[in-house]
């Protein structure tokens, strides 16, 4: 009797503060629902569990109807039976066998029997079809089909529009029956792959053919960052000529010995400007090259090699010469590569030399980290007076010169020389006792191509060598 007033005095007493609080209410019957802590923001707090994974959605086939189905080879089978595998790529022509066959590997297609039993069961890809059987899939067999409209296209198959291919055509230096020269802008890729469907080679086989069945081929490579004269072959000759002219043997393999001397005349040379000036005006930098991967083989890096004998390396020598003095810290090169490979005149800068290109990042970070991009006084060593390096009023800074905070690559390919490769054609196709058509012989065995800075560096060569050679 005590206990039951105590109790009832108890309730009316915190009658008020049951009621101003929330009270959660268990029951055996139906438990709470667990509670999981995540953090969002840093921010922690109590949430419902996640749900689980929806049941997997399935699509049927329509019943097989018996009737022979053409098979790719034209039958059905050695004995005419039709297997699962081919009912499925025969109603989906246009997913990919490896993908039908996945699927039948990991068990996710079934069959159901019209035989009054309704169940299904696994099937197995040899399985023969019956009259009336039908097959059970993922949905991700049809998707898998309309994926594709949504996937990157591959480059080759992208036609430019007409504003790239007037753009591409205004590139054009020089163009001849053998040959296409162009002055390639920075930040365009040469060679395209999937995620790129604007590279000089795709525009150019569609925007440069002029007549001919096919666009021209490149021949050698410049970087994306790099810009400059770009030579491209427009025939099957051509191209097999230009391949040896670039290589290290400079296709000096002929019985012409004009040809031979010609090839041997070829030279490129390419202007930047550097970080720092090298000890040497001028000088030849042998340094072999290696590459090593990094980001377990996701990206590559060409670094000096060590000289070890277990260590791949590939010979690099390029030339260079100083033209001028040094103001603000830098100073412009004139590079000329004897051996073509990757990377070779921005490694040979960076390490050989110890004077980074401006705007190499991959190989003068550290460089630029320290390098400051403020006015300083040098001597001029024409007048004598000083040179205060002055941001000229109404330039635009914001174009990657070296007034910019974060400038371009400044590497060019200012000059090129080349056998006339368009002459040596007919001059190697005729025999020896047949006379050269009239005006063959006129023409020159070598031509010389310059191409203009972009835009970027001749804001920097104005602000820096106006007085310069």
């Amino acid at each position: 009797m005590w206990k039951t007033k105590t109790i009832a005095s108890f309730i009316s007493s915190h009658h008020v503060y049951l009621s101003s609080t929330t009270t959660r209410r268990y029951s055996r019957i139906a438990p709470p629902q667990p509670a999981v802590i995540r953090v969002t923001n840093n921010i922690s707090h109590l949430g419902p569990p996640k749900t689980g994974p929806l049941p997997r959605q399935l699509m049927s086939l329509p019943p097989f109807p018996g009737h022979p189905l053409p098979c790719k080879n034209g039958v059905n089978g050695d004995d005419g039976h039709v297997t699962a595998i081919s009912w499925v790529k025969y109603y989906f022509e246009e997913v990919h066998d490896k993908t039908i066959q996945s699927h039948f590997t990991k068990g996710l297609v079934e069959m159901e029997k019209e035989d009054g039993v309704r169940a299904m069961r696994k099937v197995k890809h040899n399985e023969v079809m019956r009259v009336g059987d039908r097959l059970w899939l993922p949905v991700s067999v049809a998707e898998s089909r309309i994926s594709k409209r949504f996937d990157t296209i591959p480059s080759g198959t992208l036609y430019p529009n007409a504003d790239e291919i007037a753009y591409l055509q205004r590139l054009v230096r020089f163009k001849d029956s053998a040959i296409i020269v162009l002055n390639k802008p920075p930040k365009l890729p040469v060679k395209g792959h999937v995620p790129i469907h604007n590279s000089m080679d795709v525009l150019a086989a569609a925007a440069l053919s002029y007549g001919n069945d096919e666009g021209p081929r490149l021949v050698h490579r410049l970087d994306r960052e790099t810009s400059g004269l770009l030579v491209m072959g427009r025939t099957k000759e051509s191209i097999d000529h230009l391949h040896s002219v670039f290589s290290d043997f400079k296709g000096r393999n002929s019985r012409c010995k004009a040809w031979n001397k010609a090839c041997e005349a070829m030279y490129q040379k390419y202007w930047a400007l550097v970080i720092g000036s090298p000890k040497d005006k001028e000088g030849v930098i042998s340094a072999p090259l290696s590459k090593v991967l990094l980001d377990e083989g996701k990206t590559d890096r060409v670094v000096l090699a060590q000289g070890s004998c277990f260590e791949a390396s590939q010979e690099a020598i390029t030339e260079y010469r100083v033209l001028g003095p040094m103001i603000n810290g830098c100073s412009w090169l004139e590079l000329r590569p004897i051996t073509s490979r990757k990377h070779q005149l921005r490694v040979h800068c960076a390490e050989a030399l110890g004077t980074p290109i401006v705007g190499d990042y991959k190989y003068g970070w550290f460089i630029h980290k320290r390098w400051k991009q403020m006015p300083q006084v040098d001597i001029e060593p024409t007048t004598g007076k000083p040179y205060k390096l002055r941001r000229p009023e109404g330039l635009d800074i914001q174009k990657g010169s070296v007034l910019s905070k974060v400038p371009l690559l400044h590497l060019h390919c200012r000059e090129m020389v080349l056998p006339n490769i368009a002459k040596f054609l007919h001059v190697m196709n005729q025999h020896e006792t047949d006379p050269l058509r009239p005006g063959i012989t006129s023409k020159p065995d070598l031509l010389r191509f310059v191409a203009s800075m972009p835009s970027h560096m001749k804001i920097s060569w104005n602000i820096m060598s106006s007085y310069l050679v």
